[in-house]
């Protein structure tokens, strides 16, 4: 008799976080944080003496997304600090990669986004007007660090993220740290905009 899979992480708060049917009542914003600080973007490919980390990325994201929308709500302005959460437990894959795996992996990463969004009072699905406008924001922090981090000359990174509105980036700067700088920030980022929304 073949023994059952397990579908499921511990957490290092204690959750039990099931893969395949994941609840709010297990999402944690300090696992949020802990893992997404932890977890390289550009599979690691970038410059610097730190790993530029999905959190650090949420950060830039949120940042560019209040410049791109300034009157968004504080609840907009969490899911765009959210938007790549699900990676905490699943990693993040580049694009290539999530191609190759087919659409298994979209499924998985939109339940546990359902359940964290639900976690946190936001509605399961984002309304596509916000995602369109965080997905803007996301390809920006992509043109950004392709640019400053990743190796990409200016003409490779328009092609394949598209030109940004350069004013939209003034004075921001790829910023890479610590993962225990950059899970600070973003718990004390996500209480800050609860406090806005409540």
């Amino acid at each position: 008799m073949a023994k059952p899979k397990r579908a499921w992480q511990r957490m290092l708060s204690g959750r039990r976080l099931d893969l395949l049917d994941p609840t709010p009542m297990d999402i944690e914003i300090e696992d949020i944080a802990h893992g997404l600080a932890f977890v390289a973007r550009w599979n690691g490919q970038t410059h610097g003496d730190h790993a530029y980390s999905v959190a650090e990325h949420s950060l830039l994201v949120e940042t560019l997304f209040a410049r791109l929308v300034p009157a968004a709500p504080a609840r907009w302005r969490l899911a765009a600090l959210l938007h790549d959460a699900p990676e905490y437990v699943i990693g993040d894959m580049i694009s290539p990669v999530k191609e190759a795996v087919g659409p298994g992996y979209g499924a998985l990463d939109q339940r546990l986004a359902a359940a964290i969004h639900l976690r946190f009072g936001l509605p399961a699905a984002i309304p596509d007007k916000i995602k369109r406008q965080i997905k803007k924001a996301d390809r920006i922090s992509a043109w950004m660090e392709a640019t400053q981090i990743a190796g990409f000359s200016e003409t490779e990174a328009n092609r394949f993220f598209g030109k940004p509105d350069l004013t939209k980036i003034e004075a921001l700067k790829i910023v890479l740290r610590p993962p225990v700088e950059t899970r600070s920030a973003f718990t004390d980022r996500h209480a800050a905009l609860l406090k806005e929304i409540v």
